[in-house]
């Protein structure tokens, strides 16, 4: 959104009527915040009031310029319906990580929205988000399909078409509902991606594809996830190279990765990260990825090398990341003991990050991780 959206011209507009402010998760120091707002995924919209006590709006995932517009144009209206002081509440209840509760409230949201609510899309999206966040990925499927006939065409349905297939992609395979609701959501996911006329970002209609893949992989069906995993990555090659920024072109590095391991061709992701690395030589991301494509070409010591240039710059969580990454190179390489002080070094690391930045299953992780290691 940063290289896409906030730079937008049509944006201006809104200058001195909102305050704008980017919070960095990775950094300490914003620990505070996040204690107070925390954040379930990245990125993560919050709109609040002048006080800076009460949330007023929240959208969990990327925006369009339409929708961020959409997004501000609602918050400056009055609140004076039945459901947006109901939006308002699950909102409230979904940044507490009660999402349970926030799904009645969303559920009611909708139910009592008056026709062509302005806030509907953005609170059947919210809706299905606490429904996966709550375990409940069978009525999160379910209730996708019920809400597109109204979303059709436009950039919520697609999201809810992609949310609910993932949430149908989560079912056991024994499900007997589970067929049946992965047709219906993959051809509407399709059916979206398919449609030039919807203001996706190309990080929305690389997000489809992931969906529509994981569905394919979830059934085992090799053959489908393959063809559509080199569509992805045709796609994405395509959008990288239409970038008129190395800043716009940088954002589809982290899936441009992922599609090329999938395929088992890590080696075509080096040029692109060599090239970010030059283009931001103080972000750890460039560095971490090629060490994670290193890695998968077993080409160990070059993985090690990225490694360390990415633990120059990394802080915060993600920095566990990149050394359970290396502690994994180690391992791949046959250097147990140097693996085993590299995990010990992220858990002592971890246990030293403020504890709204650190879950408990992570520590947890990481000391069976560290036990497994002691024992071999």
């Amino acid at each position: 959104m940063r290289a896409y959206v906030f730079t937008n011209k049509s944006l201006e507009r809104y200058a001195g009527r909102f305050v704008w402010l980017s919070v960095n998760t990775e950094d300490s120091k914003n620990a505070k915040f996040l204690e107070k707002y925390p954040i379930p995924a990245l990125p993560t919209l919050l709109v609040l009031d002048p006080s800076g006590e009460r949330i007023v709006n929240r959208y969990v995932g990327g925006a369009t310029v339409g929708q961020l517009s959409k997004l501000l144009d609602s918050t400056l209206g009055k609140t004076s319906t039945e459901s947006d002081k109901l939006v308002a509440t699950a909102d409230k209840l979904a940044n507490e990580a009660k999402n349970a509760e926030a799904v009645t409230q969303y559920e009611a949201a909708l139910a009592k929205a008056p026709k062509n609510w302005a806030r509907y899309g953005r609170t059947a999206e919210s809706l299905l988000f606490s429904m996966s966040a709550a375990d409940q990925a069978e009525q999160c499927a379910v209730r996708a399909i019920e809400l597109l006939p109204r979303l059709q065409g436009t950039v919520s349905g697609a999201s809810v078409a992609a949310s609910g297939l993932g949430c149908a992609s989560e079912l056991d395979a024994n499900n007997p509902r589970r067929g049946e609701l992965l047709v219906t959501l993959e051809r509407a996911t399709k059916k979206a991606l398919d449609d030039p006329k919807l203001d996706l970002s190309g990080d929305d209609r690389s997000g489809l594809y992931i969906s529509l893949i994981g569905s394919r992989e979830a059934v085992k069906d090799e053959a489908s996830a393959k063809k559509l995993t080199a569509e992805w990555s045709a796609f994405l090659d395509k959008a990288a190279a239409s970038a008129k920024t190395a800043e716009q072109r940088a954002v589809y590095d982290s899936h441009r990765l992922s599609a090329y391991l999938e395929m088992g061709t890590p080696e075509k992701a080096i040029a692109m990260l060599e090239q970010s690395e030059k283009d931001f030589p103080e972000d750890y991301n460039p560095p971490y990825r090629q060490a994670v494509a290193y890695k998968a070409m077993k080409e160990y010591d070059k993985a090690i090398a990225a490694s360390d240039r990415a633990l120059k710059h990394a802080y915060g969580p993600r920095k566990i990341l990149i050394l359970r990454n290396r502690a994994d190179i180690f391992t791949e390489k046959g250097d147990k003991e140097s693996a085993k002080k590299t995990i010990a070094e992220a858990l002592e690391y971890a246990k030293q990050l403020p504890k709204e930045q650190v879950r408990a299953t992570t520590i947890a992780s990481l000391e069976k991780k560290l036990n497994e290691l002691s024992a071999n």
